[in-house]
């Protein structure tokens, strides 16, 4: 049985940035689930993560307070797509599993409906991504297609990435 831990989602603050940053250090080190350099610079990574208005931050804590995962959202594309919204949520590994990504993306639904989005695509996930997959697919998410081959995976070599795709209610 899986250990679930308390999550708070929140809007992400300056100050949380520093939580932040080690997750996104972390993912990028392991180059297994996003397409980014394994070490970013911090004022890059800063500045292409902190979505400004009319996009969100938000972050995932647990009960004490600390930073577990953190997601941004926006419109996937400018003028004549963006009614459509998009994101992207990075889990610490060591939460893992306990229902922190599944309180991010919920909170990515509820802030895609609010916003009057008519649905959420995801446009690269790595198809060896499996965990991540399930949870968008738990979700509402549909597998439109697969790009093969467009992402080089440390360990697999060049494997696909999923564009998974959410309608919203009206």
């Amino acid at each position: 049985m899986t250990n679930r831990t308390t999550v708070v989602v929140r809007d992400a603050e300056a100050r949380d940035w520093a939580g932040i940053w080690p997750i996104i250090t972390e993912v990028a080190r392991a180059g297994e689930t996003f397409a980014m350099e394994s070490t970013p610079d911090e004022a890059t990574m800063r500045a292409q993560w902190m979505t400004p208005p009319p996009g969100r931050i938000v972050v995932a804590c647990g009960a004490d307070g600390a930073v577990l995962g953190t997601a941004n959202m926006y419109a996937n594309r400018p003028a004549q797509g963006s009614h459509v919204a998009s994101g992207s949520i990075m889990v610490a590994a060591g939460a893992r599993g306990r229902g922190v990504g599944r309180a991010l993306v919920r909170e990515m639904i509820r802030w895609a409906q609010g916003s009057g989005y008519a649905g959420i695509q995801f446009n690269a996930v790595v198809e060896t991504n499996t965990a991540a997959v399930r949870l968008y697919e738990s979700e509402g998410f549909v597998l439109i297609g697969t790009v093969p081959g467009a992402f080089a995976h440390p360990g697999r070599g060049r494997v696909g990435l999923h564009i998974l795709w959410r309608p919203l209610a009206d």
